[in-house]
C-alpha cells in the first residue's frame, strides 16, 4: 500500500505526540499536581495512531479508560485534554470528567469510558445512527483485553454482527486486566477468534506495528463503508507503566517488561522512516523538540485556566 510521506510523518507525530503527553502526565502525576489518577497508553501508541489515520473527522470512536492516546491519535488538542486533566473550565468537559472522560462529538470522539466494556455497547449505538443516516460513517471501538469477559462484549459484538453495523471492534491486548494476566481468565490464545461466534471477520496483528495497523484497518474500514459490517480486530501489544500510576507492577516478569520494551513502537517507526529516507535524523529531531514544546505548553494553559465555579456543579449534568 502506497502511503504518502505526508501521511507517514502525521503518524509519526501523533505517536511522538502521545509519548510526551503520557509521559509529562507521569511526572506531574508523581509531583502531585493531577487529581485523581491516570492511567497511561505508554507502548500501544501505534494502535491508536494507525487506526485513527484511517479516519474522516466525522467518523467516530470510543475510548477506554487508558484514552488519552484514542483522543490525540483523533485530533484532540493537548491543551484543552490537559486542561480537562487538571480540573480546569478550559478543559473538553469543563474540568467535570477528568482523565477517562475526556471526549469532543464535533471530533468524532464519543468519550473515554470508566466503566470496563463501557464504550462497547455506545460504539454499537453509533453504529446504528451512522446506518440509519447513510453518510458512509464508521465507529471505531478500542477495547482492552479484560473487556472480552464482559456481558457488554457480547451483546455490543453481537448486535453489530446481526444488523451488520458499520463497526471496528478495536481490542488493545496488553496481557493485562489491571493486574491480572489474560492468560489467566482467557482460554484461547487469539481473542479475535471469537469472531467465531458472530460470523464476522476477525484477525490479530502486531499491534507495535503503525503500518500494519494501518493498513489492516483500512481494510476493515473500507469494508465497513460498504455496508458489509463489523471486524473484530486484536492488536498484541503491551503497556509498560502499571495499569494506574502508582501501581509497582509486582505481578510482571522483569525480563518480559524488558522484552517488550525492546519492541518500542515509536523508534521502530522512526527506523523505517529514516532507513526508507522518508525522514532524515535532524528533521526527526526537529519534530520531536517541537512536540515537546507542545505539550509544556499544554500544560502551562493548563495551570493559567481558572477552575469551575462550585455553582456551575449541575450544570452539563444529564443523568
Amino acid at each position: 500500500m502506497e502511503i504518502s510521506k505526508e501521511k507517514l510523518l502525521d503518524m509519526y507525530r501523533t505517536m511522538l505526540r502521545i509519548r510526551r503527553f503520557e509521559e509529562k502526565c507521569s511526572k506531574e502525576f508523581a509531583a502531585g499536581r493531577i487529581p485523581g489518577t491516570v492511567h497511561l497508553y505508554i507502548g500501544e501508541e501505534a494502535i491508536a495512531t494507525g487506526a485513527c489515520a484511517c479516519l474522516n473527522t466525522d467518523d467516530y470512536i470510543t475510548g477506554t479508560h487508558r484514552g488519552h492516546g484514542h483522543v490525540i491519535a483523533k485530533g484532540g488538542h493537548t491543551d484543552r485534554m490537559m486542561a480537562e486533566i487538571y480540573g480546569r473550565k478550559t478543559g473538553y468537559c469543563k474540568g467535570k470528567g477528568g482523565s477517562m472522560h475526556i471526549a469532543d462529538p464535533d471530533l468524532g470522539i464519543l468519550g473515554a469510558n470508566g466503566v470496563v466494556g463501557g464504550g462497547i455497547c455506545v460504539a454499537s449505538g453509533a453504529g446504528i445512527a451512522c446506518q440509519m443516516k447513510e453518510k458512509g460513517q464508521v465507529v471505531v471501538c478500542f477495547l482492552g483485553d479484560g473487556s472480552t469477559n464482559e456481558g457488554a462484549f457480547h451483546e455490543g459484538v453481537n448486535l453489530a454482527s446481526i444488523w451488520n453495523l458499520p463497526v471496528l471492534f478495536v481490542i488493545e491486548n496488553n496481557l493485562y486486566a489491571e493486574k491480572t494476566r489474560i492468560t489467566d481468565t482467557t482460554k484461547i490464545i487469539d481473542l479475535a477468534d471469537r469472531c467465531k461466534s458472530y460470523g464476522i471477520p476477525g484477525v490479530s496483528i502486531d499491534g507495535n506495528d503503525v503500518l500494519k495497523v494501518y493498513e489492516t484497518v483500512g481494510g476493515a474500514v473500507a469494508r465497513a463503508r460498504e455496508g458489509k459490517g463489523p471486524t473484530l480486530m486484536e492488536c498484541k501489544t503491551y503497556r509498560w507503566r502499571g495499569h494506574f500510576e502508582g501501581d509497582q507492577q509486582g505481578y510482571k516478569a522483569k525480563e518480559e517488561v524488558q522484552a517488550w520494551m525492546q519492541k518500542d513502537p515509536i523508534p521502530r517507526f522512526r527506523a523505517h522512516l529514516t532507513s526508507n529516507r522518508i525522514v532524515a535524523d535532524a528533521e526527526a529531531d526537529a519534530i520531536d523538540r517541537e512536540i515537546t514544546d507542545e505539550i509544556e505548553n499544554a500544560v502551562k494553559f493548563a495551570l493559567d485556566s481558572p477552575f469551575p465555579a462550585p455553582e456551575e456543579t449541575e450544570e452539563d449534568v444529564f443523568a
